[in-house]
């Protein structure tokens, strides 16, 4: 019997008082043609499978191989070439930009300027940026899986914002009654979505459809859960806490912890690799990468940074090679073999490195972050 992965209401686990203004968008305009849209799935056997090594979209196959950078305290972006792993670019942008996030029709970059208020469009391209678009609070962006929405992660205002995701127009707001929600990522049927409220060590689930919050999780005391992500078959979600020190595990139907797996200091960022069979878990405060078997949910190795470093976000090459990462504390960025963990080259970059994004990448459409494809 096939079974189609929906969320379910844990008793005593609905949040009261949650509010919202705005109002929802009926008339969304078509998406274009050649592109697409997601439909829910049922048995999923791999969400994953069309982000295999060399599965680009012909909207992207044609692209440059580059990382941009986004450094929160020099206020740049600054754009690397993937084989030569020399700069080719640099830009200024508003203020404490935070993440570069692929638009979910795979034709733009959005620069999440956080305390400008602003999203900066990149044209990957030619790599150059183009006019900001006003928008409160950015410290974060994903898409709803149809495409019609940008999801905007106002941490600092303890909101959630629905957006139309070509001219980025209000639609809706969420109030969160958590404390800085900042990561997310979506069910195997795209109809809801966990997002990771940083400062009070909630994790929320909120309906993708009504666009609504429909539980809550207190995680541990002390948590500050960080990245999100789903197994491949769609059963658990996967949460990185930095101050635990390793990453839970929730079962996406029942939405209740199933277990916590300890990884390393500052757990931060979460990476699925190409063949679907491991996750990278980038340990911040120790500079080292832990690798979860999807498999065993136990971790199978950890690769240490030769003289340390700060790990935090960024993401896999095309060819599923390299795991790129921003060294956040110490300005730099990573480059690491997935075959063997070895330390390929170090780059210095600006101040404050965060949400790199390795572009092109497989996959059909962007759920947002710093390229979360399916």
């Amino acid at each position: 019997m096939k079974r189609r992965w929906a969320p379910a209401a844990a008793a005593g686990l609905l949040l009261a008082g949650c509010s919202s203004s705005g109002h929802a968008h009926h008339d969304a305009p078509a998406q274009p043609s050649g592109h697409p849209v997601a439909e829910p799935l049922e048995s999923p056997v791999d969400l994953y499978s069309h982000d295999r090594q060399g599965m680009l979209s012909p909207q992207v196959r044609d692209l440059p191989s580059h990382v941009y950078v986004p450094n929160s305290q020099s206020d740049d972006v600054i754009v690397l070439d993937q084989k030569t792993f020399k700069q080719v670019g640099r830009f200024r942008v508003g203020r404490k930009p935070q993440h570069v996030v692929p638009s979910w029709d795979l034709r733009t970059l959005w620069v999440n300027d956080n305390d400008s208020n602003d999203l900066v469009p990149i044209d990957p391209r030619t790599g150059k940026p183009g006019k900001p678009v006003p928008v409160d609070d950015p410290y974060n962006m994903y898409f709803t899986p149809d495409g019609r929405f940008a999801i905007i992660m106002a941490e600092r205002l303890q909101r959630i914002g629905f957006r139309d995701a070509h001219s980025m127009r209000l639609r809706k707001h969420v109030n969160v009654p958590c404390r800085g929600p900042n990561h997310a990522d979506f069910s195997a049927s795209g109809d809801f979505f966990l997002t990771a409220c940083e400062f009070s060590g909630d994790v929320l689930r909120l309906d993708t459809r009504v666009k609504k919050v429909t539980g809550g999780l207190k995680l541990a005391k002390g948590a500050m859960p960080q990245d999100v992500k789903i197994s491949p078959d769609g059963r658990t979600f996967y949460i990185a806490d930095m101050a635990s020190n390793g990453v839970w595990t929730i079962d996406a139907s029942t939405f209740r912890k199933t277990g916590f797996i300890r990884t390393g200091k500052g757990a931060h960022g979460l990476y699925v690799s190409r063949d679907s069979t491991i996750l990278y878990v980038t340990n911040r405060g120790e500079g080292s990468i832990s690798l979860i078997s999807f498999k065993s949910g136990r971790v199978v190795r950890r690769w240490r940074l030769p003289g340390g470093g700060s790990p935090d976000m960024g993401g896999v090459s095309a060819d599923g090679k390299v795991l790129w990462l921003s060294g956040r504390y110490n300005g730099e960025v990573y480059a690491i073999s997935t075959a063997t963990g070895r330390l390929i080259r170090r780059i210095r970059v600006g101040d404050g490195p965060h949400g790199l994004c390795v572009y092109p990448q497989p996959g059909r459409y962007s759920l947002g972050h710093t390229g979360v494809l399916r």
